[in-house]
């Protein structure tokens, strides 16, 4: 199979090595030209994260050449880049060529789910997602990784299979496509929040309270929202709930460490402008599609709070224990 890898950041490039595990033979899209002229050079992409890349991945920074001989397309970009992305590579794109989005997210601007913003540009209905408890590194090391695959296609669902999983890389389908988004969204938002709960100094007992309180308020987003609520036991829900709030692997969970443990504006904002934070984003994002909806989801108005109008990172766990 011909897969195109729109997106070659870290997950982008973990992702074409699992899908050039299986045979797939895997284009990757840049608009990076050191990035191109690097693996050019070296057929390594050191830059990014130092490991082998097998011949039958290669790089591009074309949108027609990426998408001419494509039989599935993963999308790997930020999700503010999302519909810029699709506008870009409509000209080259056939609406019968299977999607799949692998970026975690809601679109700032409309605050759309990446789904609707991908139908809606490209004219398509082969769209699936993915997303679950896998950082790019574990996963380009082969370690025993696992992700769930949304999609209310079946034909693109077992297109997405046959491409993606193998022996150290299980897919749990489903079709439930708004509860897999809004989990891999929400979840980095709660990160956030765990962050802060440890660089406050408090303990693992206080985490597990945190991501206990989150995991209820997390289905009544999905059931609020048009989404199955038991996809939260998902690999994109409990799972990779629990990844993201216990690990410094995550930045979203640093930033959040950064605010509770520092308190300082200027070291915040630091971190912000080296780092891609996405909960930063996607927090401001579900705040405003949640107030537009009228859904009331006090946890995510005590983290935007904090976050945003710099109360005091205490308040957080005032919060979770006077939570009904």
């Amino acid at each position: 199979m011909n897969v195109t890898v729109i997106g070659t950041g870290a997950y982008g490039l973990a992702l074409a090595l699992s899908l050039a595990k299986n045979d797939n033979k895997v284009m990757m899209w840049t608009e990076n030209i050191k990035t191109y002229e690097e693996f050019k050079e070296t057929h390594m992409l050191k830059s990014i994260m130092d490991v082998n890349i097998p011949k039958n991945i290669k790089l591009t920074t074309s949108y027609e050449d990426a998408l001419k001989e494509a039989d599935l397309i993963l999308l790997v970009t930020a999700s503010k880049y999302t519909d810029i992305v699709c506008q870009k590579i409509k000209p080259f794109y056939k609406r019968s060529i299977p999607i799949c989005i692998a970026t975690k997210g809601i679109e700032e601007s409309t605050e759309e789910l990446l789904s609707n913003i991908v139908e809606k540009t490209l004219l398509t209905d082969n769209i699936a997602v993915i997303s679950g408890p896998t950082f790019a590194i574990d996963m380009a090391h082969d370690e025993p990784v696992a992700l769930a695959l949304g999609s209310k296609n079946r034909k693109t669902r077992k297109i997405v299979l046959k491409a993606l999983a193998h022996n150290r890389l299980k897919l749990r389908p489903t079709n439930d496509i708004i509860g897999i988004q809004l989990c891999g969204a929400v979840k980095n938002i709660i990160a956030i929040a765990a962050g802060i709960l440890k660089g406050l100094g408090y303990s693992e007992s206080t985490q597990a309270l945190l991501i206990n309180e989150s995991l209820l308020d997390m289905q009544k987003i999905i059931y609020y929202l048009g989404g199955n609520p038991k996809t939260i036991l998902s690999f994109a829900g409990v799972g990779d709930l629990l990844l993201t709030c216990t690990s410094t692997k995550s930045r979203n969970y640093s930033f959040g460490y950064t605010i509770g443990n520092t308190k300082n504006s200027d070291k915040i904002n630091k971190y912000l402008q080296d780092n891609t934070v996405e909960g930063y984003f996607t927090l401001d994002t579900v705040y405003r599609l949640l107030r537009k909806k009228d859904i009331e989801i006090p946890l995510i108005n005590t983290i935007y709070d904090i976050v945003y109008n710099e109360d005091n990172p205490e308040t957080l766990a005032t919060f979770l224990i006077n939570k009904d």
